[in-house]
């Protein structure tokens, strides 16, 4: 079995302003791989580019072991595409989508279609016309769950869904991952759905991706301490301090290396340590963009 699902590597592709950079993703097979960014990030463009509707400029793209776009028909036969602006048929029902999709790909599981119907609250009669934009989403992941796909590419699936329904969505995909073999991409701004399900991260800003790891890894390494300084508006050289704030006596740092080492930097310099905090996934990636763009304007 291919250790990956998605595979990409030096992938751009230039849009006049908007350009990607170099890119490389990895969805490794059988985890989630929730993928970051703000409006206008890449996240769209790198997805379109390895689901064959767009051809990168430069780079290699692997889909399910698939060299995209030249085997892009045979990669889909096997991939689930969701995206918050999926377009079905407005006059049509559900069920008539249900038995399009059944038709068109032989691997439709009517059984587990059932099962989504009553778990998200659905009506195979319903036309679409008539459903709510919750709805609809619910409708279009129902759709791509149902035919069994390896690899499950959802684009920012979650934008404009109300709590309950975020919750329903991001149930099912938990359940995907009950086989192993199966796979999630998952785009997205909000970063709580993300630290919720998914195993691995992946950052990207102004078309390039800037950070990578698993979830996590992340949680656990990055790190804010509340220090109280030996010298008023004087902080001494830490390690790993990606972002820093001093006021007097007081100053707050956050590292993305957190070990006993950095403690231990602190009180060798007269730093006293008065706590150190956990950051949520939305702080980490918010400071990571930040010091990124820092970094590239010095």
């Amino acid at each position: 079995m291919n250790d990956f699902a998605v595979r990409l590597r030096g992938v751009g592709k230039h849009y006049p302003p908007f350009s990607l950079h170099d890119v490389a993703l990895d969805v490794p097979t059988g985890s989630i791989t929730g993928f970051i960014g703000a409006n206008g990030a890449g996240k769209s463009t790198t997805i379109r580019i390895l689901m064959g509707l767009v051809t990168a400029d430069v780079g290699d793209v692997e889909v399910l072991g698939h060299r995209i776009p030249a085997a892009t028909a045979r990669a889909k036969q096997d991939i689930g595409y969701v995206s918050e602006d999926t377009r079905l048929f407005p006059r049509a029902s559900l069920q008539w989508h249900m038995e399009f999709v059944a038709r068109v790909f032989g691997a439709w599981d009517a059984d587990y279609a059932t099962s989504l119907l009553r778990r998200f609250d659905l009506r195979a009669e319903q036309r679409i016309k008539g459903m709510s934009h919750g709805q609809r989403i619910k409708a279009a992941l129902l759709l791509a769950l149902a035919r069994r796909p390896r690899l499950l590419v959802l684009d920012e699936p979650t934008t404009g869904l109300d709590p309950v329904a975020r919750q329903e969505v991001i149930g099912a995909l938990t359940e995907v991952l009950r086989d192993p073999a199966r796979s999630v991409l998952f785009s997205s701004q909000n970063t709580l759905d993300v630290e919720q399900i998914a195993d691995r991260v992946s950052f990207i800003d102004r078309g390039r991706i800037i950070d990578a790891d698993d979830t996590a890894a992340y949680l656990d390494r990055w790190r804010r301490l509340r220090l109280e300084l030996a010298v008023p508006g004087v902080l001494p050289a830490l390690p790993h301090v990606v972002q820093a704030t001093v006021h007097g006596h007081v100053a707050t740092v956050v590292t993305d290396r957190y070990d006993e080492t950095t403690v231990d930097a602190c009180r060798a310099n007269a730093v006293a340590v008065q706590g150190v905090e956990r950051l949520t996934l939305e702080e980490i990636f918010v400071t990571t963009v930040m010091a990124r763009r820092e970094e590239v304007a010095a």
